[in-house]
């Protein structure tokens, strides 16, 4: 995602740096395992944790400029590691798939950024609470197909917005659950090199559980119940401000976004207040969406497994968490600046 609706906490989860420094984090994990049921030598697998060290920048570049030439980026990596550690590197990947470490970290990165989202779910949450609060006696009409119905109260519509979020907040932590698996089960994922228990306590260690059952990969329809609570809560906070820009309206006008000093609101048109962070939350939203319908075409893949995947979730990984988590700190500053006036409602 574009800097202008990123937010640097979301974005440094998705860095090469980082992705890399979780591919490190699987390979450890399992040599680990692998060492206690004496495949490997457990000095070697510690010196690879030792001398495999954090990823920077320039060492993110150099995997880069090995793929150039492998056109396989996990190799390119236990080529670096290779370059980096020396010769015990070689007891790393010991029976196992790229797609072991590579689906693996992506569910280490998805659960991550699931912790961040509901972070952000509560953000905005506790924002519409204290102003459902502050407005649960200020009456305001009703409205059905836009039409004035009965008397509520401004409060009272908020409150159906906080239920609708601590609904989002729920699929969410679902989703983290969902994602939260991983894989060592090897080519075409029959454990003919690795076993079920060196799988399991891999997984354990890095706080993931093994997939039941799998092929060469994690299966997808994990993924895509993932990105589907995403487009959801990014449903729900477009549905909230498709409110507040009707309510904005000038034949309405019953609130209004916060204005800042200096801002303008048109180039040729010196009294205009349009509800630009209400408009790019509905914009956003539908971004979000395309995101989900991807990951749903993701699921039938050829066989035990294809790439045509593999392109599509290096996008809608992190372009999708860091998206929803722009829109719930942006939604919760709308609301916590947001000008209400009973007087008009009234």
């Amino acid at each position: 995602m574009i800097p202008r609706y990123s937010r640097p906490e979301m974005v440094a989860l998705w860095t090469p740096e980082r992705r890399y420094q979780t591919w490190l984090q699987v390979e450890i994990a399992a040599g680990r395992a692998m060492a206690e049921a004496g495949l490997v030598p457990r000095d070697a697998i510690e010196e690879c944790a030792k001398k495999g060290g954090t990823f920077s920048a320039q060492d993110a570049a150099r995997i880069d400029e090995i793929e150039k030439t492998t056109r396989h980026d996990v190799i390119a990596f236990l080529t670096f590691m290779e370059e980096r550690i020396g010769p015990s590197a070689r007891h790393l990947h010991f029976g196992m798939t790229s797609s072991d470490v590579l689906d693996s970290s992506f569910a280490l990165l998805l659960r991550d950024a699931a912790d961040l989202l509901s972070q952000g779910l509560d953000k905005a949450r506790d924002a519409v609470i204290k102003r459902a609060v502050e407005h649960k006696r200020t009456v305001c009409i009703g409205r059905s197909h836009g039409i004035h119905a009965e008397p509520t109260t401004f409060g009272w519509k908020l409150a159906v917005w906080v239920d609708e979020l601590a609904r989002a907040k729920a699929r969410v932590q679902r989703a983290r659950e969902t994602i939260a698996v991983g894989k060592l089960s090897g080519a075409v994922g029959t454990f003919a090199h690795l076993s079920p228990k060196i799988e399991e306590k891999a997984m354990a260690s890095l706080g993931l559980r093994p997939a039941p059952a799998s092929t060469q990969i994690v299966q997808r329809d994990r993924h895509a119940e993932y990105f589907t609570a995403l487009a959801l809560a990014g449903a729900s906070i477009e549905k909230f401000a498709v409110e507040i820009r009707h309510l904005q309206r000038t034949e309405v006008r019953e609130v209004e976004e916060a204005f800042g000093k200096g801002q303008k609101g048109s180039s040729s048109m010196a009294h205009k207040r349009n509800p630009i962070l209400s408009e790019n939350l509905s914009g956003l939203a539908r971004v979000l969406r395309g995101y989900a319908v991807a990951a749903l075409e993701d699921v039938p893949l050829w066989h035990e497994r294809d790439i045509s995947h593999s392109s599509v979730e290096r996008v809608i990984g992190p372009d999708a968490t860091v998206t929803l988590d722009y829109m719930l700190h942006r939604f919760a500053g709308l609301m916590e600046g947001l000008r209400v006036f009973p007087e008009r409602m009234r």
